[in-house]
């Protein structure tokens, strides 16, 4: 039962810090040091069963049985499970560690620490468990817990309501996860997940089950349509978004279909959807990246694409492209973000309109966003091209015709993935140009306006911008390393085996996608030098104004469902008030009425009561003789 102790320990480690009063200076140390601990203990054992585990751990016991069906608990875990992990626990170590300086006056910091615990502990359940209801428990948890990070900083109006927006969006894929997985548990007549893979379902119930899964992939993994939700949680704490986007809620649903991806690899219709799918988030993500100030929010909308690229590979048939790629997204990802909350940290901005010049005083951060930046591209050698080679190149095989995925879904995505080698290309450029070369944008025509935009951390800004501080510093340059050399592993035969990927070639093929990452940063590059101080960004004219919005997709959320649900919430609250609330409270009037009638008659005098008893005997009497006459 070692693989319990993954979850586990970080999970009660949480539960024991919610208990901690709030509180600065000294008696933020109880928090932090359990924080800390819960992640560095399921680091530990993650590592120590990859060391020295000779076989894949499966360990289940019965738990009860209802109507026939069984019901476990039980833990599986596999070396691509304990990869994925390891990443996990990884990033949120350093989340923790990162957070103790960046939060360092932050009065919440106790429940803030201890929510970081149960989120790594919900996401290693849902990566560990060996059944359905561990990983349906482990899945909400982390709904629960982004909601209230999302909203930890309550002085920011926005904060709240993107933690409410994230909360809903994820609720409504919830509810179609929670149907497929009913569906699977009753057909199957267990929930372990390996009877399940094995169970022969009848070929609508199975089709039924995946695509209702997918919905609840859609919200958790930020996936068109229910994407919305990832670029306002951006409210957050930047530490936050490090660890939602790298380890946690957005890798949880790509997670989930690797799991059960023998069951998808039986139903063409769900790989469709899912090819169909990822094409548009791939491109959605990519082309709203390019048109965004806020920095948090172009790192937020890569992640989307980013994503895509993942449930692209497994739309394609080639799960393990999309599990290598998950794990050098993680990397780069965290280190981007948690990157990003050095320069918001010393500019006090998370605009880019409102930086520039900053390479000079914060080379470290700088060098390490060229690392960040250039893995998102995909620069050789760094760890995103090997990872977004293989998601490539498994989507050009699928267009020569896959074992189960339609031939058209690996043109669509194999075609979409190419676009946006260029596109991420150029926002990764134009982002790097704004934020660290040419002149700073920080002091407007009435001085510095250190303020505008300052999202989560609590300091005054410096008058001279500088690299963060060690606590700060050191989780960023130790996550340089593999967000660097990571790929490299594509090159051991243990990974390549464990994760049943085929042995890494350099071919002709790289020469297209290189071609574009090429001509995508380069045109970045020409605009910012033909226009001084100019954003790359202006050249997309009227489309601009589109890219930024998202597509306008939260306008037409707002009217095709938020409006219609809340019309006719009104209408059901209004017949619930003018319709059975008052025929509730009309009968109750009613019996008033009533019983105060009867209490009257039985006050008037006795006389009175006399001969009203006779008089209704006299009625009746002349009634029975009328009906018995007139029978």
């Amino acid at each position: 039962m070692i693989a319990a102790l993954i979850p586990g320990v970080p999970l009660l480690l949480g539960l024991i810090g919610l208990l901690l009063p709030p509180g600065d200076g000294e008696r933020r140390r109880p928090a932090a040091t359990l924080g800390i601990a819960g992640a560095a203990a399921a680091l530990l054992v993650t590592l120590g069963l990859l060391l020295f585990a000779h076989k894949p751990i499966d360990v289940s016991t019965h738990w009860v049985s209802i109507g026939g069906i069984d019901l476990t608990i039980g833990f599986s875990a596999g070396v691509a499970a304990l990869y994925v992990a390891l990443a996990v626990a990884t990033v949120a170590l350093f989340v923790q560690i990162y957070s103790v300086a960046y939060l360092h006056d932050d009065p919440r910091y106790a429940p803030y620490a201890a929510q970081i615990s149960l989120f790594t502990g919900a996401m290693l359940l849902v990566v560990t468990s060996g059944d359905l209801i561990g990983v349906l428990v482990g899945w909400e948890v982390m709904g629960a817990c982004s909601y209230l990070l999302i909203g930890h900083d309550r002085r920011l109006p926005e904060a709240p309501a993107a933690a409410v927006k994230a909360f809903l969006v994820t609720r409504v894929g919830d509810v179609g996860f929670l149907l497929g997985v009913a569906i699977l548990i009753a057909g199957a007549g267990t929930s372990r997940i390996a009877d399940l893979l094995t169970h022969d379902y009848s070929s609508g119930t199975l089709t039924a089950a995946l695509l209702l899964i997918l919905a609840g992939v859609a919200g958790k993994s930020a996936q068109f349509p229910l994407h919305t939700w990832l670029p306002d949680a951006m409210a957050g704490p930047t530490p936050i978004s490090a660890l939602i986007h790298a380890a946690t809620m957005v890798a949880a649903g790509v997670y989930v279909v690797f799991r059960l991806y023998p069951l998808y690899d039986q139903s063409p219709a769900a790989l469709a959807t899912l090819g169909v799918m990822a094409a548009v988030t791939i491109l959605l993500g990519a082309l709203s990246a390019t048109a965004q100030d806020d920095l948090k929010r172009v790192l937020a909308w890569s992640t989307v694409s980013q994503i895509g690229y993942m449930t692209g590979a497994l739309a394609v048939g080639s799960p393990a492209a999309a599990l290598f790629h998950l794990l050098t997204h993680a990397a780069f990802k965290a280190l981007l973000f948690l990157a990003a909350g050095a320069v918001i940290h010393a500019v006090g901005t998370n605009y880019l309109s409102r930086m520039g010049g900053l390479r000079e005083h914060m080379p470290v951060t700088f060098w390490s966003f060229v690392v960040g930046l250039g893995a998102l591209a995909g620069v050789p050698p760094l760890s995103g091209f090997w990872s977004k080679e293989n998601v490539l190149t498994a989507a050009a095989h699928a267009t020569e015709g896959g074992e189960t995925a339609p031939v058209w879904v690996g043109w669509v995505v194999w075609l979409a993935a190419l676009f946006a080698v260029a596109i991420t290309a150029w926002y990764a450029t134009r982002l790097l140009l704004r934020a660290f070369f040419g002149i700073s944008r920080a002091h407007g025509p009435d001085g510095p306006d250190w303020e505008i935009g300052f999202d989560d951390a609590r300091y005054t800004a410096p008058a001279t911008p500088h690299d963060p501080p060690g606590a700060m510093r050191w989780p960023i340059l130790i996550l340089a390393i593999p967000a660097a050399l990571l790929g490299l592993v594509a090159y051991a035969p243990g990974f390549r085996t464990a994760l049943e990927m085929e042995d890494p070639h350099l071919s002709v093929a790289l020469v297209l996608p290189l071609v574009l990452l090429a001509a995508g940063a380069g045109a970045a590059w020409w605009l910012w030098r033909a226009v001084p101080g100019a954003d790359p960004a202006e050249a997309l004219g009227p489309a601009r104004q589109l890219f930024a919005s998202g597509f306008h997709l939260d306008a037409v959320q707002d009217r095709l469902v938020v409006r219609p649900v809340r019309a006719l919430a009104g209408v059901v609250t209004a017949t619930d008030e003018k319709v059975v609330d008052a025929a509730v409270e009309g009968t109750g009037t009613g019996t008033t009425g009533v019983g105060n009638a009867l209490a009257l008659a039985h006050r008037v005098p006795l006389p009175a009561a006399a001969v009203a008893v006779l008089a209704g005997a006299l009625l009746l009497g002349v009634v029975a003789v009328w009906f018995g006459a007139a029978s």
